[in-house]
């Protein structure tokens, strides 16, 4: 064993031991099952994009957020996969994509100010999310801000769209480091 799955080993172990990680870890399709959704909506250029035109050689991140226009923690998230994962990701032969509620308009103002090079999938209306079944609701009440956000989850999937991994951590400040994502699709690589 190397000592990189060593330490992806290690980490999600610890990561699994908190009762709340277990909990978001149980949300949304199950490992070894294929995606509830074929992610057709439109990115922040306005072009519609499918799986099949997103996904990589072996597979695809997705990112799901909560808003790039308010929260602070997605935002550092979206710029960190943007600037440590994406590139890296593509290198492996996964592409890498985010998903929220926000429209095309709101992603487009972010992309263009953090330069993101990776598409941002407007979710309007939570369908993605409700079909990943990640919607957290439970802090939220209808007509509230936050009302269809998701609960912060990195899904691999590989080029067929069976999700290989799920990565989360406990509430909505944190989120795996892009380290973490990094050597778990180094660890899916040597199997």
């Amino acid at each position: 064993m190397t000592h990189k799955l060593l330490t992806l080993t290690a980490t999600l172990l610890l990561m699994i031991s908190s009762p709340s990680y277990a909990e978001t870890m149980e949300l949304g399709p199950a490992i070894g099952t294929p995606i509830p959704h074929d992610l057709m909506v439109m990115d922040q250029n306005g072009n519609k994009r499918s799986f099949k035109d997103l996904t990589g050689e072996k597979g695809l991140v997705i990112a799901f957020f909560r808003s790039a226009k308010w929260c602070p923690f997605c935002q550092i998230q979206l710029i960190d996969l943007n600037m440590h994962v994406n590139k890296q990701a593509a290198a492996k032969g996964y592409n890498l994509v985010g998903i929220s509620y926000d429209n095309t308009e709101v992603l487009a103002q972010f992309t263009k100010k953090w330069s993101i090079g990776y598409p941002l999938l407007a979710d309007e209306g939570s369908k993605i999310i409700d079909a990943f079944g990640i919607r957290n609701d439970k802090d939220y009440k209808p007509g509230e801000m936050p009302w269809g956000v998701p609960y912060p989850m990195l899904v691999i999937t590989d080029h067929e769209g069976v999700v290989k991994a799920k990565l989360s951590k406990e509430g909505y400040r944190n989120r795996p480091e892009p380290e973490v994502l990094l050597e778990a699709l180094t660890a899916l690589e040597n199997n």
